[in-house]
């Protein structure tokens, strides 16, 4: 068993998005090549509700998976496929934008929203693919516990325990859970680009110090290594995929492979042709 080392790490830094929702952006386009597939990763966390309740009101979104988990909160949210629902604390919700979608979130007043929206590039073949709509409700998240570890399993595999398998990008996302002390070695498939982001609380990985709201890019093995402090609990979410190795050309909430593509895509949002795919009645 070989632990996977630190290769960098990149520290969240405070913005504002949407209608002046304030949140820690972690991942963004610097990132695109050492993170492939994974192109942004924000990050909510906030007691006071004047900091998120603009919410992120109708946008579109082209050639991109969107995967919203909420630890505590509640954002509803709606799209033009005619989905309407509310994504709750623990729950989670994966969007594939496929063609094109358009679609809003907004996060309603709670003692703490804290949670985070990441992004998966679709393969070139798939861009263009039909939107779908994922709700992965907790009774999907399947729940290891281990020696001070709790893993919440919302994709890919831990042990005997499978979280949801999308149809497009084969990502593992699971949140773990450490108390004081407590430590875990969580499998990662060699060949992947795995990371994990210290959500809640600073935490151990491969035996390194990694303060909290940081992702921290792991190297060669087959094993992420986390533990929390002696003192404290910690929170860490880990991802791995596969990477694509394909051009990216990124504009705002669109991307794709080309400049070309890009341009197109928005010169259809122009002229009210950027959705391809009706609500279903």
């Amino acid at each position: 068993m070989a632990i996977k080392p630190i290769v960098s790490t990149v520290r969240g830094m405070r913005t504002t998005d949407g209608a002046g929702v304030r949140l820690t952006r972690v991942l963004s386009q610097g990132e695109t090549k050492a993170y492939d597939p994974f192109l942004m990763l924000d990050s909510f966390d906030s007691e006071n509700p004047e900091d998120y309740l603009a919410g992120f009101p109708m946008h579109p979104h082209r050639g991109i998976e969107t995967i919203t988990y909420l630890i505590e909160g509640r954002i509803e949210h709606e799209d033009s496929l005619g989905n309407k629902d509310a994504i709750l604390a623990g729950e989670s919700q994966w969007m594939c934008a496929g063609s094109g979608i358009l679609h809003q979130e907004m996060p309603k007043a709670s003692p703490r929203m804290l949670g985070f929206q990441l992004w998966l590039n679709l393969p070139a073949a798939e861009k263009m693919c039909e939107p779908t709509y994922l709700s992965i409700t907790q009774a999907m998240i399947p729940v290891v516990e281990q020696g001070g570890a709790k893993v919440h399993v919302i994709s890919g595999a831990y042990g005997d325990a499978h979280g949801v398998t999308p149809g497009h990008i084969q990502a593992s996302v699971m949140d773990v859970e450490l108390a004081p002390g407590a430590q875990i070695s969580l499998p990662a498939c060699t060949g992947d680009t795995c990371f994990l982001f210290t959500i809640q609380g600073d935490a151990l990985i491969a035996g390194q110090t990694v303060p909290e709201k940081t992702a921290a890019l792991l190297g060669e093995g087959d094993v992420a290594h986390v533990a929390a402090p002696a003192d404290a609990p910690a929170r860490v979410i880990f991802y791995g995929g596969r990477p694509l190795q394909e051009p990216i050309a990124w504009g705002g909430p669109i991307v794709m492979n080309t400049q070309e593509e890009l341009r197109f895509a928005f010169e259809e949002l122009r002229r009210g042709t950027f959705i391809k795919h009706k609500a279903k009645r």
